[in-house]
Parts: C-alpha cells; structure tokens; sequence
C-alpha cells in the first residue's frame, strides 16, 4: 500500500506539533496546516488519505472545512477525523452531520489516535478492494441484474419474477465449427471477443442490455416503448459494421446471423441458492433464438410480431412472410426478413 498521506488542520502549533509526531512515527506522512482554508487548499491541491480536523478555528471552522472536504469527490468515503477539547464535545452531533468520520479529545492519547487512525485508514482500504471488486464483477453481469443484486443486498429478498413486453435478439457465428478448424485457436478467441465486444458496445447504444453471451453469440433483450424499433436498427448495426483492428489478420466480417422476436416474457431468478441467474424465459425466447438458428449468413430473421409493430415506419423493410417449420412450435410459423434500415436518416440496404 506505499506509506498512508494524513493532513492535519489544527490553529494551535503544539497540538500539529504533537499530532504530527506521533503519526510520523507510526510511518505515516503528515501535512499540516494552521487554517481551514489552508487544509482546503492543500486538500484540493494533493490526494490524502486521511484528514485530521480541529472544530475551532479561525475563518473556516472545522465543521465547515468537514462539510467542504466531502463535497469533492475523492474525500467522500475518506477518513475525517475531528479533534476536540472537552468542552466542545456538544458540537460532535453537528460534525457526525456533515460527515466526520470519528473523534479524539485533546489532548492527544497517542495510542488512541494512532489505533482509531489505522483502523479508519484500514476500512477505506477495504471499501476500495470491494468497489474494485464490484466494478469489475459489473462488466461480466447485466445492468438488469446489477440494479436487482444492489436491491437484493439492501432489502435482502429477490424479487418475484415479472412479465415484461420486450424484443429479444439473439447472434450467431454461422459455421463456427468450420471456421474453428481453419482458424488458429487465439485468432479465432480475438475475433469472436472483438465481434462480441462491437456488439456489446451497439446493444448498449441501442438501449438494450445483454442476457447472457452463448458461446460465439449472445442474447440481447430491449424494452421500452421504442424496443422493436432499437431491436432492429441494433441488429443492422451488427451485420453491417466491419471491425477493423491492425492485429487481425483476417479482416472479413464474421458470418453473422441473427433472429428477433417481440412478445411477453417473465423475468426471475433461476437456480439454486449456491448459484442464481436473472433471466428472461418464455417463449419469446424460445422463438427468437430459433429465429436466429434459421437466419443465413448476414441476414436478420425477425418474427410477424416485429415486422407488424413496424409495417408502417418507413425507416424498415421487410421481405414477404413466408412459414417455416420451427422446432418446438407445433403449427408453421411466419418469418420475414429485414432487407433495409434507415438510422438517423442514412439509408442501409
């Protein structure tokens, strides 16, 4: 962790005096300053990791200066510490208030000062590796199911599975195996990361969230009001944006195919107390990633369901509907193609 920074505020030169010694020798650096408005000024102009405060002095008072430091971002979750005089101590309700972390009584008991400090300092650094931790957990879950573990963590229930009306898109590589054969294995794990990263990166744009990766593909699901419509101009995006990256030695788009639906869904928790997954089931799902499993090289299969939510914005085409046997639907089902987008007033065919 390198040697811990604390920046002390105190009017009175004996107790910095004090205070700065017995810091230095538990190894910590020590800055000091005689006003508010000097500890601000430091503060704002270096990073601490701990404050020491003085409730009386001169201009800024230490309640004010405590008010201010939480104010900037990097001394929100900060140790800051108040020192008083016993006669001070009603003031402790005020400055708890504006964010004081702890207090000492002057004069100093080196032992408890050193003690609270270390284990202030200490808390901070394990809030630090828990955010870090859970920043970097955010990146392989959905953002449904970030805001579902944060409310899981604060009321301690899951909550009830729920319909929602949503468009689900599922990709796929087509001849993945075929490709794999004549692929060499980290050529073909950067292009499918770098082809799945593009379309984390549109689906997000589009204002939908990714379910689930499935290998070389995934599953996106969109709501809202505009979901067929971001579904759709997503999934063009996907077909028709090229990676281009100087350490890929085959520049060809991957053959991407890709199926869409639009309907009801009941989003939950599945699993086991060990293991859960928040998903969406239903046969919604089912659909659209049988669509996709029947969807060509580049091209976007969509459900009538879609097509019809969309037949009278002039923005997509579609092909004629044709019924084709599906795996798992007992009567023919009619499919459509989306042969031309336009986004943001460009054109795609």
């Amino acid at each position: 962790m390198g040697k811990q920074t604390v920046l002390v505020a105190d009017d009175d030169r004996t107790t910095r005096s004090i205070i700065t010694s017995i810091l230095e020798s538990k190894g910590y650096i020590v800055t000091t300053a005689d006003r508010g408005e000097k500890c601000l000024f430091l503060a704002l102009e270096n990073t601490y990791d701990a404050v020491l405060i003085d409730i009386n002095m001169p201009g800024l008072s230490g309640i004010d200066l405590c008010r201010r430091l939480r104010e900037i971002d990097r001394y929100k979750m900060i140790p800051i510490i108040v020192v008083t005089t016993m006669h001070e101590e009603f003031v402790l309700t005020e400055a708890f208030s504006v964010g004081a972390s702890d207090f000492i009584s002057k004069p100093v008991n080196p032992t408890v000062l050193a003690a609270r400090l270390k284990s202030h300092i200490d808390k901070k650094h394990y809030y630090d590796e828990l955010e870090q931790a859970r920043q970097y957990l955010n990146r392989y879950i959905s953002s449904r199911t970030q805001r579902m573990v944060e409310a899981y963590s604060v009321t301690g229930l899951l909550p009830t599975p729920e319909f929602h009306e949503v468009s689900i898109m599922f990709t796929d590589i087509r001849g993945f195996t075929s490709l794999s054969h004549n692929t060499e294995p980290e050529e073909l794990f950067f292009r499918v990361s770098k082809e799945l990263g593009k379309q984390v990166d549109l689906v997000y744009e589009f204002n939908g969230y990714i379910d689930k990766f499935g290998g070389d593909g995934l599953m996106a699901i969109f709501d809202g009001e505009d979901a067929v419509k971001n579904s759709c101009q997503c999934a063009w995006q996907v077909i028709n944006t090229k990676i281009s990256d100087p350490f890929l030695k085959n520049q060809e788009q991957l053959p991407i195919g890709i199926g869409i639906h639009h309907g009801s869904v009941i989003i939950g928790n599945i699993g086991s107390e060990e293991h859960l997954d928040y998903s969406a089931l239903g046969e919604t799902v089912n659909l659209a990633a049988r669509l996709c499993a029947n969807a060509e090289s580049r091209q976007i299969e969509v459900s009538q369901a879609v097509a019809e939510k969309l037949k009278n914005n002039p923005e997509f085409k579609f092909s004629k509907p044709e019924q084709f046997e599906i795996k798992g639907f007992d009567k023919p089902v009619p499919v459509q193609k989306l042969l031309s987008v336009s986004i943001d007033n460009k054109s795609y065919n």
